[in-house]
């Protein structure tokens, strides 16, 4: 899915960044790709997507 029409980023790649780079804030996904920038209407659901990706990898981690 489109998450910045702007700039044509979806969450699939928003999700990558935050596994390869560790991305856990739009401030730091906006210093690896251009988001937000233009109309700003996709940083809240950047966000959501960060948080979302940061819970799932968190929470299925293996503590053993």
């Amino acid at each position: 899915m489109f998450v910045c029409m702007c700039y044509g980023i979806t969450d699939k790649q928003i999700k990558k960044a935050v596994e390869t780079h560790g991305v856990g804030n739009t401030r730091e996904l906006r210093k690896i790709m251009t988001l937000g920038s233009q109309c700003g209407k996709c940083i809240e659901s950047a966000q959501q997507i960060i948080d979302n990706t940061i819970m799932d990898e968190t929470l299925f981690r293996d503590v053993g």
